[in-house]
């Protein structure tokens, strides 16, 4: 049985107050957060504009937490390694955005983090059976990326599934993280399909307290652990 604790969760910052942003993070610190969730977008691969390499920069000496940089963007092999420079631990590209995936994949591993590759609602995750061999965590969109607040996409938990099994039939050691959508009332259900990092934004950042919001949201998954 996986311990609650292997769960990590990955509060969204494109939730947070940016006129708060330090005092936001501090809070999802205190209330037990293992990854901080940072959401690249180009306005060109997604419909919406958000922060680029100086934020994550800034954000990086500012916080304890790992940064999760999930790039959103078109061409990401031209910044991928940027965004390790700049202080992420770990970088995803989109498996929709990259024409030359296992290249980008191998810079930012040689640049010295974790590579992920994203993949839309819409992309099976049979498409991704050569790439899980270059990985270190695959992130299922379970909204359509590129705004905040949206409805989880129910046939999300099968497509978990199913690339649970994948990873575990191949014998792979690739978590599975998952962002969109995800609540206090649907986190069990996705940690109990096989992910194992969870990103939640409105759910934390829109709550009276983030720490508090961080805090339930891993009492949650203690029953499917």
């Amino acid at each position: 049985m996986v311990s609650s604790k292997t769960i990590d969760i990955a509060p969204s910052i494109l939730s947070a107050d940016f006129a708060r942003l330090g005092e936001e993070i501090e809070a999802v610190e205190r209330g037990g957060a293992t990854i901080l969730h940072v959401d690249v977008m180009d306005g060109h691969f997604v419909p919406n504009i958000t922060i680029g390499l100086p934020v994550v920069k800034s954000i990086a000496r500012s916080t304890r937490l790992p940064i999760d940089a999930h790039l959103m963007i078109s061409e990401p092999d031209r910044y991928a390694d940027k965004f390790v420079a700049a202080g992420a631990a770990m970088v995803s590209v989109h498996f929709e955005a990259d024409k030359h995936l296992h290249r980008t994949l191998m810079s930012i591993k040689a640049a010295g983090a974790q590579p992920g590759v994203a993949v839309n609602p819409a992309t099976p995750v049979e498409s991704l059976e050569e790439a899980l061999h270059f990985v270190d965590y695959v992130l299922v969109m379970s909204v359509d990326p590129g705004f905040g607040g949206q409805q989880f996409i129910p046939t999300s938990l099968q497509k978990v599934r199913r690339l649970r099994r994948m990873i575990d039939d191949r014998g792979l050691n690739v978590r599975i993280e998952i962002d969109g959508g995800i609540d206090r009332n649907n986190i069990a259900q996705v940690v109990a399909a096989g992910v194992q990092i969870v990103v939640a934004g409105s759910a934390v950042f829109h709550e009276p307290s983030a720490e508090t919001a961080v805090r339930e949201l891993r009492e949650a998954t203690v029953e499917w652990v």
